[in-house]
């Protein structure tokens, strides 16, 4: 999961630069891989302490790797807008994910996460941002698909995993829009290292506070899985993320958000074998539909 923010576009009209073609494979096909790299995790590490373990080692280290280049600390405010925005978006947002796909699959949970966007359009309403024709066409669409998809048999079987990805996405979403509105991070990669630093801690109490228990010695796929979390989820996304944010027009950096559900649904029926019903499907296709309306009217007030 990852918010939708406008930036100046830079990519040429004559093609995409290869380092812009290499990011949006990253946010594509790695962000789309993780949610199915979550539930191989799940096999040893348990929910809250997976996604805190994760968060807190990749924080850490992009952390120091900013302080060898040079790059200061955050200073005491942005620690505490890091410390709100970490609990929100990874305390409640990831962990809710990871909760959830303890008894839902992997792809119906990250198709319900599709309907992020329209979430983040629906509270920006609150600052007086004011949804266009397609727009709200697009978040009407994307929430009846939404409706759609709790009625199928893989929600209806789970009410807690549903319950979950709900509270995940909410929860997401509103750290995403104070993020952007009320709380800003130090600037950088020293902001997204000292939020994963502070959500990660959130969802190691989180854990204890469950009482959730160690498997140890965890299962040589549950350790290959956290670490693809780590490198490739935490870092080379989420930095690839960045680069687009810089390198690209705003709709396209957020194309993941379409693309990841239909990657993450194929790799969860081609290779964990998880069932999704041709309803389910086209739930998913309404939500997508949504989205990218979304996009598309951003596109054009760009």
């Amino acid at each position: 999961m990852s918010t939708l923010a406008s930036s100046r576009p830079a990519a040429p009209r004559t093609g995409l630069p290869p380092i812009v073609v290499l990011c949006l494979a990253a946010t594509w096909l790695v962000w789309g891989s993780t949610y199915l790299a979550i539930k191989y995790a799940l096999l040893s590490f348990a929910p809250f302490l997976q996604m805190g373990s994760r968060f807190l080692f990749a924080g850490v280290l992009l952390a120091a790797w900013m302080r060898w280049r040079g790059t200061p600390w955050p200073e005491r405010l942005q620690w505490r807008n890091a410390l709100v925005v970490g609990t929100l978006m990874l305390g409640g947002g990831m962990g809710g994910t990871a909760y959830a796909e303890v008894s839902v699959g992997s792809g119906l949970v990250v198709a319900f996460i599709a309907v992020v966007p329209l979430m983040i359009a629906l509270l920006n309403l609150l600052w007086g941002v004011v949804p266009g024709r397609l727009e709200a066409l697009g978040i009407a669409l994307g929430l009846a698909g939404v409706l759609m998809l709790t009625q199928g048999s893989g929600f209806r079987a789970s009410p807690a995993g549903l319950a979950a990805i709900a509270t995940a996405c909410i929860c997401w979403s509103v750290g995403s829009v104070l993020s952007q509105r009320s709380l800003p991070l130090a600037e950088g990669a020293m902001g997204f290292a000292s939020e994963m630093i502070c959500g990660g801690a959130v969802l190691l109490l989180l854990s204890a506070l469950f009482g959730e228990a160690w498997a140890w010695p965890p299962q040589p796929v549950a350790v290959a899985a956290w670490f693809y979390l780590v490198v490739f989820g935490s870092l080379i996304a989420f930095n690839a993320y960045m680069v687009l944010l810089a390198r690209a027009p705003a709709s396209l950096a957020s194309s993941y958000t379409f693309v990841n559900p239909v990657i993450a649904m194929l790799l969860g029926v081609w290779i964990a074998g998880e069932t999704v019903t041709r309803f389910e499907w086209g739930a998913v296709a309404v939500i997508l539909a949504g989205v990218l309306l979304l996009l598309w009217q951003r596109r054009r007030a760009s």
